[in-house]
């Protein structure tokens, strides 16, 4: 889902009611539904979005490592492309914990 852009739907789906998302060292985000809504704001400032699984990922019991590359075209005429590691605990088949790894510098917008 996250490679056809369908970010939101797949927080939806795939994450506990209680689940977490956390970027680097900042303050976890807790609870499916405010994942969801924080994923649509950021979607709608896109004009586009390619999302890519960079393969392989790993699997350890319940717990995931995947590596993405993102490019984001913004409806401001910017873009910006970003790599990151998403760090990923399951729990009763969906996602609990995340956390993401990533330089911040990638996130200027060019």
């Amino acid at each position: 889902m996250v490679e056809t852009n369908k970010h939101d739907e797949a927080i939806e789906q795939f994450y506990t009611l209680d689940a977490s998302m956390q970027e680097n060292q900042d303050e976890p985000r807790v609870g499916r539904d405010g994942l969801v809504a924080r994923e649509r704001k950021v979607l709608s400032n896109a004009r586009s979005v390619f999302s890519k699984c960079i393969y392989p990922f790993f699997i350890n019991e319940d717990f995931v490592v995947i590596r993405w590359h993102f490019h984001f075209e913004w409806k401001d005429g910017t873009r910006n492309d970003m790599e990151e590691i998403a760090y990923q605990q399951w729990k009763n088949e969906l996602i609990h914990r995340e956390q993401f790894f990533y330089d911040p510098k990638q996130r200027n917008k060019i």
